[in-house]
């Protein structure tokens, strides 16, 4: 029988010669288009002389290792996005951001997303609706040119307090924000320090929820401050408190209060022995300072030597630089999810950690698909 020859055509598969053949063996249906009557069956032509079929050929171990990482941000926090392509060894992306004089966005990319691997950082800081419109529309930009994946970076979720109804006809607008990145694109979510942790179930995609803990627990262990006792500033927080005190080894006590209105609330009594403590008040957020002023005051009005506050979002707003300024607080700890206000910047008692870290390792497993439980330790 005369020896076949095989040789590559372009764009793939094996061009196979004989005095009876002329095929052409597709890589993805593995079935010969014939110009002459065929003598033998396609695969078994492809399987002489050594050559495997292509579909037998050997596939990447993961489909990661052949995606692109591209990280992107708008513009409500560019400095954390920054740091974070910094620790990861990415350039942020180019984008073009621009609005029209009647204040509608306009959003371009720069740069090809085709099959990527897209991280979009975008806290949803003040002002709240600006900053996730724009959030909105860069996911649909990037959806629209063939992203491979577009995973959503919110440091900090605006919205999250509406989590359910406490009140006759009101709106769950943490659900609301939820539907809304999802039917704009986003494929996940990578979240901070969510202010209920049932909100991921209002997500129908996968949703990494991280605890700024391991960044604030480690300053204030290596700041050992003596006889130091964790407190929670209302019963929602105590889960959140309790962790903390675990990791440091300290006693927790709890402030009981009652909201009488929004950004109101009443300290009403103090749950736990602070007389001649030091004490850190740990809350997810710091909005008006109101509460964190009145548990200060409340805490050293029973016995407390020494009043400390730290919380993972900064949102600072109407009087609140101001309270702190004014207050018996030793130091507010914060990290940098929301940029810090100017006026904020310029008060001493104000001090901000990083967490470019946190969710830059976050970010490396996620595109590597390995395990995030590590970053809560």
């Amino acid at each position: 029988m005369q020896q076949e020859q095989f040789k590559v055509n372009q764009p793939g598969g094996f061009h196979v010669e004989n005095n009876n053949t002329t095929a052409v063996l597709s890589p993805i249906s593995e079935q010969a288009e014939e110009t002459k009557t065929s003598s033998q069956p396609a695969n078994a032509l492809s399987m002489q002389d050594g050559h495997k079929p292509a579909a037998e050929k050997k596939r990447s171990a993961r489909p990661s290792e052949n995606k692109r990482m591209k990280i992107f941000c708008g513009s409500s926090n560019k400095p954390l996005a920054e740091e974070i392509c910094k620790f990861v060894g990415v350039p942020l992306g180019e984008t073009r951001l621009q609005r029209f004089s009647d204040g509608e966005v306009h959003f371009q990319l720069l740069e090809n997303v085709r099959g990527a691997d897209v991280f979009l950082v975008q806290p949803t800081c003040d002002p709240v609706d600006q900053h996730l419109v724009e959030l909105l529309i860069m996911m649909d930009a990037l959806k629209r040119a063939s992203a491979g994946r577009i995973t959503v970076v919110i440091p900090y979720y605006g919205y999250a307090r509406q989590d359910r109804k406490d009140r006759p006809r009101v709106a769950i607008t943490s659900k609301l924000v939820a539907d809304l990145l999802t039917t704009a694109g986003a494929n996940r979510a990578l979240l901070v320090d969510l202010h209920a942790a049932q909100i991921q179930g209002f997500f129908n995609i996968p949703v990494d929820h991280l605890f700024a803990s391991p960044v604030l627990v480690s300053y204030f262990r290596d700041l050992n401050l003596p006889n130091l006792t964790v407190v929670s500033p209302d019963a929602g927080g105590v889960e959140r408190a309790r962790f903390f005190a675990k990791k440091l080894e300290l006693p927790l006590a709890i402030v009981d209060k009652r909201r009488t209105d929004i950004n109101v609330t009443e300290v009403m009594n103090v749950i736990g022995d602070v007389r001649g403590r030091t004490c850190l008040i740990l809350d997810d957020i710091i909005d008006t300072a109101g509460t964190l002023v009145k548990t200060a005051d409340a805490l050293l009005e029973q016995g407390a030597e020494k009043v400390y506050a730290c919380a993972t979002h900064a949102v600072l707003s109407g009087p609140a630089v101001e309270r702190i300024k004014d207050s018996r607080l030793e130091q507010v700890v914060v990290t940098n999810t929301i940029p810090l206000r100017e006026d904020a910047a310029k008060v001493a008692k104000i001090k901000v950690l990083s967490i470019a870290g946190l969710l830059g390792r976050a970010i490396e497993s996620i595109h590597m698909e390995t395990s995030v439980s590590t970053l809560f330790n």
